[in-house]
């Protein structure tokens, strides 16, 4: 158990220096935009109405003020460290004045309860499927799923996403292929409101699954193959061990392993995934905010945005490598 600790201590402080690390790198990215926010609200001010010069120089003091460009580039760094430590990262430039973490906080339920909820269902059946293809060779319904999903993976999802639009959204119009939820339906904890939610998220987690399942099915298999051949498994039968036990115990679970660390990665590919999937089901999350930002020359969203995506990708691969000693009692947790 004191050797378990040490490698946590040790691993949490990596944790924090990948994500000094990466924050870092997103607020110099950010900075170095050339689209200023202060010359962009002015432009659009200036655009509605006719003020003085001097109403406008003084509305670029303040604006420069409030967005904390009155500063050195590296005390912007410090103030912005600090800011960051607290939540808070200025305002918002598409939806000024608001705060640009209360918009991702908002957005961000969404792009999890969705991605980070399709990627671990897949992950979890795609798995268990692949390994009981993988030791039951012979049978034909898993012989058919696996014929079907390698006819499936090289499908880019883009075009399974649009497939499902035309299918279930004209072809035949039985669920919505856009939003969050209904429009006629108020924000709450109410029946209504989470039944519009579920029914408004079929077709973005189906697409998802879809495409996910097979790559994780035949990752699985190959691996659950190689496994049954050796020796530890031969002997294991030969012993007369249960078959549910040589193949949960036995040979899943030492091939869950790789996997484990195959989803830490796909976990982090979520925040890139999102953009796609949003942008084709008009769906409320991060990726759809992220992109109102980038087109509105919005850096504090952007830059909030890829704080949150660095901090969940860290600390995901983190909570990867605490089960990793768990699981395989080979790794050795020093």
């Amino acid at each position: 158990m004191y050797d378990y600790l040490i490698f946590a201590l040790k691993r949490f402080l990596q944790l924090l220096a990948v994500v000094f690390a990466g924050i870092s790198a997103a607020f110099l990215v950010s900075h170095l935009s050339p689209i200023s926010p202060v010359e962009t609200i002015i432009g659009r001010v200036a655009g509605q109405s006719t003020y003085s010069p001097g109403a406008i120089n003084s509305l670029r003091e303040t604006l420069t003020e409030i967005f904390g460009l009155n500063v050195p580039l590296h005390e912007q760094y410090f103030n912005f460290l600090g800011r960051f430590v607290v939540g808070d990262l200025g305002p918002s430039l598409i939806a000024f004045p608001t705060p640009a973490m209360q918009l991702v906080m908002l957005a961000l339920p969404w792009t999890v309860g969705l991605l980070t909820l399709s990627t671990i269902f897949t992950w979890l059946v795609g798995n268990i499927l692949g390994g009981l293809a993988g030791y039951y060779q012979n049978s034909r319904l898993l012989k058919a799923f696996g014929v079907v999903a390698i006819g499936v993976q090289p499908i880019p999802y883009y075009i399974v996403a649009f497939l499902m639009v035309i299918i279930f959204g004209f072809l035949w119009p039985v669920l919505p292929i856009s939003g969050g939820f209904a429009m006629n339906v108020r924000p709450s904890w109410s029946p209504e409101f989470v039944l519009s939610v579920l029914r408004h998220a079929i077709l973005p987690a189906t697409s998802l699954v879809i495409v996910g399942l097979g790559t994780w099915f035949l990752g699985m298999r190959a691996l659950v193959s190689n496994i049954v051949t050796e020796d530890y498994v031969t002997y294991a039968e030969l012993a007369g061990v249960k078959r549910d036990r040589i193949v949960g115990s036995y040979v899943i679970r030492n091939a869950l392993v790789p996997q484990l660390t195959a989803l830490a990665m796909a976990l982090g590919g979520i925040f890139s995934g999102t953009v796609i999937t949003e942008q084709v089901f008009a769906y409320p999350g991060l990726g759809s905010l992220l992109v109102r930002a980038v087109n509105g020359g919005d850096s504090a969203v952007v830059l909030a945005v890829s704080c949150i995506a660095v901090v969940a990708v860290a600390s995901a691969i983190f909570l990867i490598d605490m089960i990793h000693p768990l699981l395989d009692p080979r790794i050795k947790a020093e």
